[in-house]
């Protein structure tokens, strides 16, 4: 039986009412989030003005004053990247020249951040460039969700709120009541993040998909390290993109014995071809949460989860200096 991940008990509860200088605002790539986010801490979302002129210009204007304010911007850099990151870029720069009193990047995912190294000569490291963009923008402080990378923390040069949505992806299993789990990494990489996940479930025993290319233009060649014959699988991973990797996991599980595939990550992208590899008949559940808006009626097998509450939660602690590290906790 899986064992609960639960929320820290709060020092305060979310009803009680902040301080009248926070503000929250949201753009234009997760308005949902956003209001979800509001609701949660009991205030309204901040009245502002965003439109594209002819060229395409993009242009903002806030409608109330927040001078000596808190402002928390909402806004993933989702899907159009460059739009949703220049709206955000402008928002932050509103906000400085309109003397907020700090300035707060909420950005559940973070465009970009998959070119966090070089792996070729002549390479921009663009999760730095992105990074160097917000900071130099006049943001104060970052909260991020499920960054690709950790060491993308570091390539900002203000604070970095890392907080994970794996406590939502915990508590929607639990309620499936799944014995004999064996948590799957996809590949080498996310090993670490797999190992984190399971050891919150009962310190369920750990599977790696070892993927190998021959050569170029080969098949990749899927090698199950670990002994799924019989389980249920549940593969984590950060981003579904293209959905090729998942499904190709799914794939090599179901040859080497798995009895019921899973598939849980934090940031759907669902690019092309995505809903129709997803909806091959592999997975069980393909569980997701909404850091970019996904529409839930393509795919039957889709759950989408709430990451509201844990936002709301870090931003309450934000603003009232209270530790964020400690906001999770473990039985």
């Amino acid at each position: 039986m899986l064992s609960p991940v639960i929320l820290a008990q709060k020092p305060e509860g979310l009803s009680r009412n902040l301080p009248s200088r926070l503000r929250i605002f949201s753009g234009s790539a997760n308005p949902g989030l956003a209001q979800e986010v509001a609701q949660y801490l009991h205030c309204e979302l901040g009245l502002m003005v965003r439109k594209r002129f002819a060229d395409g210009e993009i242009y903002v204007q806030f409608q109330e004053s927040i001078r000596g304010c808190d402002v928390y911007l909402m806004q993933p850099t989702c899907q159009p990247v460059n739009d949703h990151l220049l709206e955000l870029l402008i928002m932050i720069d509103a906000c400085r020249r309109a003397s907020a009193r700090q300035i707060t990047a909420v950005i559940p995912y973070y465009g970009y951040s998959r070119a966090d190294r070089k792996t070729a000569g002549r390479e921009s490291i663009t999760a730095k460039l992105t990074a160097n963009l917000i900071t130099q923008a006049g943001a104060h402080r970052i909260l991020a969700m499920d960054l690709h990378s950790a060491q993308t923390q570091g390539y900002f040069d203000i604070p970095v709120d890392h907080i994970f949505a794996a406590p939502v992806l915990h508590r929607y299993l639990r309620t499936k009541e799944i014995d004999d789990v064996v948590i799957v990494s996809p590949d080498i990489g996310g090993v670490a993040r797999a190992r984190a996940f399971a050891k919150h479930l009962n310190d369920a025993p750990l599977a790696i998909i070892d993927k190998r290319r021959p050569d170029h233009n080969c098949a990749d060649i899927m090698n199950v390290i670990g002994e799924v014959n019989g389980k249920t699988a549940v593969i984590i991973d950060d981003i579904i993109d293209t959905a090729s990797t998942i499904t190709e996991c799914a794939r090599a599980l179901k040859e080497a014995g798995a009895s019921t595939i899973y598939a849980c990550a934090t940031h759907a992208i669902f690019s092309p071809p995505a809903i129709n590899r997803i909806s091959n008949g592999f997975f069980e559940k393909i569980i997701v949460t909404n850091t970019i808006p996904v529409p839930q009626e393509e795919v039957q097998q889709l759950k989408i989860l709430s990451v509201a509450e844990l936002i709301s939660e870090a931003i309450r602690r934000i603003h009232k200096e209270y530790s964020v590290s400690s906001m999770l906790q473990s039985p």
